[in-house]
């Protein structure tokens, strides 16, 4: 600062499209400074609005999740506390239509989804069934209660969704 006789030991930006230089003033001047500069002085609402915008980022280009052929990977993401699925969030994609409150429990056990196809269950049911059966699990009481629990929430979906027919011509 001209007549300043005071070390500059505190920087600050010389305007903000210049963010990494800086001028070098004294403790009281640098306050001085501060307190009369301000970023958005001479920008209209719109370049505010955008500059906020483009903060909130850290000035880097974002999307949501799921366009430009990101996919969130099911072994990538675990969910063993059914958050995404609780706020409808499968596969990469919003689900479109609400669960049925009798299939929310069943599918959970399963560890499936809505939408579910009765195909996705059956393969789902299969994996489930192999690695709790008692037999795989030298007859552990557990494996066995958990089994019991798998085939009863299997029943329940099986109950509710209808396989895909083919057509007879």
């Amino acid at each position: 600062m001209p007549g300043c006789g005071a070390p500059g030991e505190y920087r600050a930006p010389k305007s903000r499209s210049q963010l990494s230089d800086y001028w070098w003033f004294c403790l009281e001047h640098v306050r001085a400074y501060n307190a009369a500069w301000d970023f958005y002085k001479g920008m209209s609402p719109g370049e505010i609005e955008a500059q906020l915008r483009a903060d909130t980022s850290w000035q880097r280009p974002s999307w949501p999740l799921g366009h430009l052929g990101a996919r969130l990977d099911e072994a990538v993401a675990r969910d063993p506390l059914h958050i995404l699925n609780a706020a409808g969030f499968h596969h990469g994609r919003a689900s479109h239509a609400a669960v049925p409150t009798e299939m929310r429990e069943p599918l959970a056990t399963l560890g499936l989804s809505w939408p579910v196809t009765m195909t996705e269950v059956k393969v789902r049911y299969k994996q489930l069934a192999k690695r709790h059966h008692p037999d795989a699990n030298n007859g552990d009481r557990a494996a066995e209660e958990r089994l019991k629990t798998i085939n009863l929430a299997y029943a329940a979906l099986r109950s509710r969704l209808t396989e895909p027919r083919a057509a007879v011509g």
